[in-house]
């Protein structure tokens, strides 16, 4: 009998400011997880950023990588619905749909990890077995493989959009004054909200205070 294809799915980029929400996958042969963890694939947040460009580098020899990047625009229009947890779920199901695991290990973004799990598995559509977890990316390799694709991909991006508005853009994260004020110093003036900005978080009241916004803990889910 062929080993079970299992599957680790996480995001990198939630509560940023600036820059895309990334989904990121990883799918690979049960019988290869020894593999993955000699690798060095863990939770992204205990990795250097070149420890973490070594392990995304090697990860295709092991299994396949993909992700999703969900744009500002995208993310603004589920918070203001209150749907955030919704669109990702919807996009953790498509990626199990192109990967067709028959074990997904999901890193819950809802507070309740069963709910989370029973709509992921109900919006993929397929015979697939789900564990959903907080800090799945701690506990599981898999998971933390994925973490790996999604902030590699998230912080490449980043780069990129650095490289064309500015260095001052700093991480793209409310945390990071750079970032806060790059943006509050962009959008003086009559400077429209530029398509690399989320306009839906509490922090933006920090930066244009005439305008209302949604906290990530103000969803229904």
């Amino acid at each position: 009998m062929a080993p079970k294809r299992v599957v680790g799915i996480d995001e990198a980029g939630r509560g940023s400011l600036v820059g895309p929400l990334v989904v990121g996958a990883f799918c690979l042969a049960e019988d290869r997880l020894d593999e993955l963890v000699a690798l060095g694939a863990k939770d992204s947040k205990a990795l250097t950023p070149p420890a973490r460009e070594k392990v995304f580098e090697g990860l295709p020899e092991v299994g396949t990588r993909a992700h999703v990047a969900l744009s500002p625009q995208e993310v603004d229009r589920a918070v203001e619905k209150g749907n955030l947890n919704r669109l990702e779920a919807e996009t953790f199901a498509q990626l199990i749909r192109d990967l067709r695991p028959q074990v997904a290990y999901v890193d819950a973004c809802d507070p309740n990890e069963r709910r989370f799990g029973l709509r992921v598995g109900r919006l993929a559509g397929i015979p697939v077995r789900i564990i959903s977890r907080h800090h799945a990316d701690r506990d599981f390799p898999v998971v933390g493989a994925a973490s790996i694709v999604a902030k590699v991909t998230r912080d490449r991006a980043i780069d990129a959009l650095r490289a064309q508005v500015g260095d001052a853009l700093g991480s793209g994260y409310p945390s990071d004054e750079r970032t806060v004020e790059f943006v509050r110093s962009f959008l003086r003036g009559t400077t429209p909200v530029p398509p690399w900005v989320r306009s839906s978080w509490a922090t933006m009241q920090r930066v244009m205070p005439h305008r209302p916004a949604r906290t990530l803990d103000s969803f229904e889910e």
